[in-house]
């Protein structure tokens, strides 16, 4: 009888020591505290508990390197207990418009964010592709028609197939712009090759930050020796399902009210034409005063004037031009499309006949060309 009150009192004793909240006063600690923390937790919720981490020290604490974060994760949960990382983790994943909550299916794989912490003979995420890949796939199409698209990246090799991969934990990013002006950017991991990619939901742009109806989106892939880049330019989007802007809320009482007085009007200013601002470009390369030329654009894929102005590669070898036609397209009060065709005649003396569409936004009541696309 002694000897079995003995082995519950030891048992009991064994189940008090485990922790319910994270010690981060070591990294042993630590390990052991979450380790401790995760033991309670049935399988199903373990896993989502280990997404949960490794989202965390992915996306919520700075580092160069996997012990750098663990160090600085340890300090950022310290004290909490399982729920409040969970809701921490959702926090992150929406600040970061990942595709993850901690209430949904498993979605990452096996992750462990100890596993680098110590050498081993194969690295998950050291994948030998050669470039990376993009589709692009409409979804939810209902009465306004395509609400979202799907942007899945897939890692290929020289021959363009797709590289089979597991049990990775590779870092994707993706941004959205729009003439030149950045949107949105997203992230999530990538843990093998049947990676579904990022939803993109027409709502969360902005109707007014939108150019021609077309975005660009560029993709990010992160592998242990290599980042992978690839942008898709012009991709057309549904603008019935584009994120509108308020309405203006109008107190009424203070409409009625006849005892306040009203402000005089203030004539709406007129804006210029924003083929002026085009014809203004293009005579200024031809007189080859780049400097005036450069100043009609807000065109970040120029970059700085000594790119713009290039001899070699930018407008600088440009000896003359000779202008057909200029036409405008498309216009709203933020954003128009303009059609300019002309012969341009380089340093060497090739002339080459040119149709471009130039993007320009309204900046303050004048037209700057944001973007420049040779048909």
């Amino acid at each position: 009888m002694k000897k079995i009150l003995f082995l519950f009192l030891l048992s009991f004793l064994m189940i008090s020591c485990k922790k319910d909240k994270v010690d981060a006063s070591s990294t042993q600690a630590f390990q052991s505290s979450i380790n401790d923390m995760a033991s309670s937790l049935t399988t199903l919720q373990q896993t989502k508990f280990n997404e949960a981490l490794y989202i965390l020290k992915k996306f919520a604490v700075p580092g160069e390197d996997d012990i750098t974060e663990l160090k600085q994760l340890a300090q950022l949960l310290n004290g909490k207990n399982t729920q409040e990382i969970l809701s921490l983790a959702d926090e992150t994943a929406r600040k970061n418009n990942m595709d993850w909550t901690s209430t949904g299916p498993p979605s990452l794989g096996e992750m462990n964010i100890f596993g680098n912490v110590s050498a081993k003979e194969v690295d998950k995420n050291d994948i030998e592709a050669t470039s990376l890949n993009i589709n692009i796939v409409p979804v939810g199409n209902d009465s306004i028609g395509i609400k979202a698209i799907q942007v899945v990246p897939r890692l290929v090799d020289n021959e363009d197939k797709n590289i089979e991969f597991t049990d990775a934990g590779l870092e994707a990013l993706m941004e959205v712009s729009s003439g030149g002006t950045k949107l949105l950017t997203a992230k999530n991991i990538v843990s093998d090759n049947n990676f579904k990619g990022f939803r993109l939901n027409f709502s969360s742009l902005p109707e007014s930050k939108i150019f021609d109806n077309k975005i660009d989106v560029k993709v990010s892939i992160k592998t242990t020796k290599k980042t992978f880049q690839l942008t898709k330019t012009g991709i057309a989007i549904n603008p019935n399902a584009l994120q509108k802007p308020k309405p203006v809320q109008v107190d009424s009482t203070m409409v009625n009210n006849p005892t306040i007085p009203t402000e005089p009007t203030t004539p709406t200013p007129t804006i210029a034409d924003p083929k002026t601002t085009v014809s203004k470009f293009l005579n200024n390369l031809n007189t080859q005063n780049l400097k005036a030329a450069y100043e009609n654009s807000q065109n970040p894929n120029w970059g700085s004037y000594e790119s713009f102005s290039n001899p070699t590669s930018g407008f600088g070898a440009v000896k003359s031009l000779s202008v057909k036609n200029i036409s405008t397209t498309n216009t709203t009060p933020t954003t128009s499309t303009v059609v300019a065709t002309y012969d341009v005649v380089d340093k060497s003396g090739k002339s080459t006949s040119l149709k471009v569409n130039f993007g320009l936004k309204n900046t303050n009541g004048e037209w700057k060309i944001s973007s420049y696309q040779i048909q």
